[in-house]
């Protein structure tokens, strides 16, 4: 990332890095190989002393990349075995993902201005206070009613 302008998306669920001119792989998406994809779910945007920031995504800002490809990543080999069963399991997978192109990509969009203009003071309430919760008188339980009941026998 020597290049003064990138940017960080998140595209099919991946956070991904895209420069102008290099290639990203991404999950694949259903696209045909030419087609232009938006990503519009920009995160991060660094357009040479320029930063901006998403909350979480920059409004306003999208990144055009064009699909170059559909490949397979490398096999990985899942090997299950438990001993001295006779069990053996052994399968492999290829993830699928899509090659896209980063096209040049325009500038940040300008931070909001401060308001110079000041707004007329809101009337602010008067606090009243706060009245505690009303409770219940206390009543006894069964149990303390049986307890008491049990003595008296037993004297």
């Amino acid at each position: 990332m020597n290049t003064q302008n990138y940017a960080i998306a998140e595209i099919a669920g991946d956070q991904v890095i895209l420069e102008p001119g290099r290639d990203v792989a991404v999950p694949k998406l259903d696209l045909e190989i030419g087609a232009k994809y938006v990503a519009a779910k920009i995160l991060f945007l660094r357009t040479g002393e320029t930063v901006a920031i998403g909350t979480p995504y920059l409004a306003d800002t999208s990144i055009e990349t064009t699909v170059k490809a559909h490949q397979r990543s490398d096999k990985v080999i899942v090997f299950k075995k438990k001993r001295r069963k006779g069990y053996k399991v052994k399968k492999g997978h290829r993830q699928e993902y899509t090659v896209l192109s980063v096209a040049q990509f325009g500038t940040a969009p300008e931070p909001p201005a401060p308001q110079t203009h000041e707004a007329e003071p809101q009337p602010v309430a008067e606090a009243t206070p706060a009245t505690p919760p009303k409770s219940r008188p206390r009543t006894k339980t069964a149990t303390a009613k049986t307890k008491a009941l049990t003595k008296e026998s037993k004297e």
